[in-house]
């Protein structure tokens, strides 16, 4: 059972949005997806436990992961008085992708990624998950020489804003008590309920 304000003793959230981890990266492969055109099963996480070999030469797919995640230093604190209240913690991240497109249309599907993520439709489906984009830099050639063979690889370097929500069980404070001291001495207690 978690802590509340009440007990004392650390904190955990008892909600978050937007989605983190696998969900986040399957949001993000979902977005590449509609965008380019590409099959599912062909946008794959850069980095999986156990990674499926690589799709054959002609093939035209994409790795895409998180590099970075950069936050901002405050945080912005709302209490929620309904029920018995609560507190939702804002923060903004700046989210560093790195999407790296293989195959003969390697630059094709890079290039319309990079310019679809542009269309107002598009960032408007991004922004119901929570994301936004900042923006994509420059294309790079980054062919690899996979057994005595260059395969086409162009890297998208794509910079998503995103704000984390998080709720904490901060109950509403029911009643404070203190006292007020007169300069000679005199206190006068008082309790304030809610």
């Amino acid at each position: 059972m978690s802590n509340d304000s009440s007990t004392g003793g650390y904190l955990a959230p008892i909600s978050t949005r937007p989605v983190e981890d696998d969900a986040f990266e399957n949001f993000i492969g979902d977005v590449v997806t509609g965008i380019t055109g590409l099959t599912r099963s062909l946008v794959r996480p850069r980095w999986q436990p156990e990674p499926p070999p690589h799709p054959d030469i002609g093939t035209n797919w994409c790795a895409i992961g998180v590099t970075v995640i950069a936050s901002d230093y405050g945080t912005v604190k709302i209490h929620h008085p309904g029920n018995q209240g609560e507190d939702e913690q804002q923060r903004h991240d700046t989210v560093e992708l790195l999407a790296s497109f293989y195959g003969p249309n390697a630059y094709s599907f890079a290039s319309r990624l990079r310019d679809g993520l542009m269309v107002a439709q598009n960032r408007e489906a991004m922004r119901a998950g929570g994301v936004n984009l900042l923006e994509c830099t420059r294309m790079r050639t980054a062919s690899d020489l996979l057994n005595e063979r260059w395969v086409r690889r162009v890297d998208l370097e794509i910079h998503l804003r995103r704000a984390f929500v998080r709720t904490y069980p901060i109950l509403n404070i029911l009643s404070v008590g203190g006292a007020f001291e007169a300069h000679g001495g005199e206190t006068q207690p008082f309790i304030v309920e809610n």
